[in-house]
């Protein structure tokens, strides 16, 4: 294997390929959302985040790290996800510095609600486009990228 990937065209080109799909995908899935009259696909990110995690709450640092946005993005995002009730910040008891974003019950229910929505999107977009051995050698490839 080249060491310069400038000297690989297929690697270059499935690179390309890679960042295309994953863009115009989860664009497809936005429209769908859309078209559902749901909140946008970032939301979504969010409320799993939380309602995976214990206690249904994360500190926003930590959150900002599973949803991969900088804290301040994702401080704007909290703020609409609370105008919405979907969720709430709460003081963290041990550091008067730290807050916690907390999912609601309606954010708990809408998490629910748009990832019917959003299967659909990916079962649609992507599942059904790739066989059961693809999406192995596709998981392992995922897996040792991200190794």
């Amino acid at each position: 294997m080249s060491t310069n990937p400038a000297l690989d065209p297929l690697r270059s080109s499935v690179w390309r390929s890679l960042l295309t799909v994953h863009t115009k995908l989860l664009d497809r899935i936005a429209q769908k959302l859309d078209r559902a009259e749901l909140p946008p696909l970032e939301w979504y990110d969010v409320l799993l985040a939380l309602k995976e995690s214990p206690d249904q709450s994360l500190r926003l640092s930590e959150l900002a790290e599973k949803v991969l946005l900088t804290r301040s993005n994702l401080t704007r995002l909290v703020d609409r996800l609370e105008k919405a009730d979907l969720l709430y910040r709460k003081s963290c008891p041990n550091d008067r510095r730290g807050t916690y974003a907390v999912l609601t019950e309606a954010g708990l229910a809408m998490q629910q609600k748009m990832w019917i929505v959003y299967a659909e999107g990916i079962y649609e977009h992507f599942a059904s486009h790739i066989s059961e051995d693809e999406a192995k050698t596709l998981q392992q490839i995922c897996d040792r990228l991200l190794s």
